[in-house]
């Protein structure tokens, strides 16, 4: 928690190859484990018909600032897996081979010239940049696999 930081902080959802799933925005002064909720809960899960199941998310990957009981808790009341470093108990080096991931994806999206420095001061726009900046890597991921 950055306590007397103005700004904003991105927080991303992504599937297990980095593409980013769905995004959200908070303010710079709030813990990360406060974003973690919302963007769960804001994620759709699919229906198939003909077998009669939703498809969730089996596992979720987060550092140490996620590190919270009410967290954890909440996760696997969701039935979602949990793998989050514990603090002072685990190493980050472990959990490193699937984090990295979310990293690159973070690091795609602060290369968009508008996302970087925040230019926006209304927050609706800051968020639609963000998400035309996740389509567009989606986009060129695509583009790059289907080549």
């Amino acid at each position: 928690m950055d306590r007397g930081k103005p700004g904003s902080k991105m927080h991303i959802l992504s599937d297990a190859n980095g593409l980013p799933l769905l995004v959200g925005v908070s303010a710079g002064n709030t813990h990360d484990g406060e974003g973690l909720k919302p963007m769960v809960a804001g994620h759709q899960t699919r229906h198939d018909p003909h077998r009669g199941r939703y498809f969730k998310p089996e596992r979720l990957h987060a550092d140490k600032a996620y590190d919270r009981p009410d967290l954890r808790k909440w996760l696997r009341g969701k039935r979602i897996g949990v793998r989050i470093a514990r603090k002072g108990i685990e190493s980050s080096e472990r959990l490193g081979r699937r984090r990295w991931m979310i990293e690159r994806t973070m690091s795609w999206l602060s290369g968009y010239r508008r996302l970087s420095p925040r230019y926006e001061r209304d927050p609706r726009n800051y968020l639609a940049f963000l998400g035309l900046a996740a389509a567009l890597c989606c986009y060129k991921r695509l583009v790059r696999l289907a080549t």
